[in-house]
């Protein structure tokens, strides 16, 4: 396991902060407040006789300048065409992009929300009239520095960091290892079912969470994972009960989102490997970040045995999903 040590973070101080608003044009009232968020780190900063902003500061050495400049443009453009998405404000020399030191910002209006209720189909209904249109925004370029997805390569070398760094413990490797390649066939079969996919430029990490709804109005929030891969990876993680209610809760995702672009539902067969990729992907996220001293304090059962065990159990859970039948939409076939 790495040993924790010191961190970029340790060096953003409020008053770098300040500056680096004050900076980039703000006039800032010296209230500085953290808000939740782990990979980067965000803050509600107040600003003289108006209300506060939002402003965020990349992990360095997450992503290059050319890739969070990618994320910036391409939100630019969804709002543009009217989408409701929350974009970075430009700043006084023009860019939405700032520097100070190690570390890049961006700063965006505060806006309040809570998350969608996906049980309700109405809800859904229009979630999927916004990701028609967000995607066939997406579909009009392409990213030239944001990745794409790979689904089994990503596993392997997800998996590979980890039993490498020797996070999995060692009276667990064998069900572990053993566990590992049975994914990855049943994985590969259900890329097979699925055949030739359309890849366009995606939200990324479109869960409940980062979308805000408020008087009717809902807000896509949080480009920081945008990236190319398949449509059904931006709705797939708006489904949750059994496997009726997802196919219920995916037809009406469906009905809202074809009255603005065609959806291959041959997609359907993905599910189950993206589902696969995330849970191997946040372990090794978590691991990825140890360093970072914010991650084992809120984050401290990940050190555990227990997590390792629980974690083998939730992927056989997983492999048995990749062995049954996909995901039936109704009246779909």
């Amino acid at each position: 396991m790495t040993e924790i040590s010191s961190h970029p973070y340790d060096d953003l101080k409020p008053d770098k902060i300040l500056d680096a608003m004050e900076d980039a044009g703000f006039v800032v009232n010296g209230r500085l407040f953290a808000l939740n968020s782990y990979e980067n780190r965000v803050y509600q900063i107040g600003i003289e006789d108006q209300p506060p902003v939002i402003t965020k500061f990349y992990r360095p050495g997450r992503w290059s300048e050319a890739q969070i400049r990618e994320e910036h443009v391409f939100t630019r453009q969804l709002l543009d065409a009217d989408i409701p998405v929350v974009a970075p404000m430009a700043m006084l020399s023009g860019d939405t992009l700032g520097r100070s030191g190690d570390f890049l910002f961006a700063v965006f209006l505060q806006r309040g929300g809570q998350a969608p209720d996906t049980s309700v189909t109405d809800t859904l209904y229009r979630l999927g009239q916004w990701l028609g249109q967000l995607h066939n925004i997406g579909d009009t370029e392409s990213f030239s520095h944001r990745p794409a997805m790979s689904l089994l390569s990503g596993i392997e070398e997800n998996n590979r960091f980890l039993t490498e760094n020797r996070w999995v413990p060692d009276d667990l490797r064998p069900a572990w290892d053993s566990l590992i390649p049975d994914l990855v066939d049943h994985c590969a079969r259900r890329i097979d079912e699925a055949g030739e996919v359309h890849s366009l430029r995606l939200h990324g990490d479109c869960h409940a969470g980062n979308i805000l709804c408020r008087e009717e109005q809902m807000l896509f929030v949080d480009l920081d994972d945008c990236r190319t891969g398949p449509a059904i990876q931006d709705l797939w993680l708006l489904l949750n009960g059994d496997d009726t209610e997802r196919g219920q809760q995916f037809g009406e995702l469906l009905e809202g989102y074809e009255m603005f672009r065609d959806f291959n539902r041959r997609e359907r067969h993905l599910i189950e490997p993206l589902r696969c990729f995330r849970q191997i992907s946040h372990c090794t996220w978590l691991a990825k970040r140890w360093d970072d001293p914010a991650f084992p304090r809120f984050f401290p059962w990940f050190a555990q045995p227990r997590f390792w065990s629980d974690q083998i159990l939730s992927l056989r859970e997983q492999l048995a999903a990749l062995q049954a039948p996909s995901i039936n939409i109704p009246g779909q076939y």
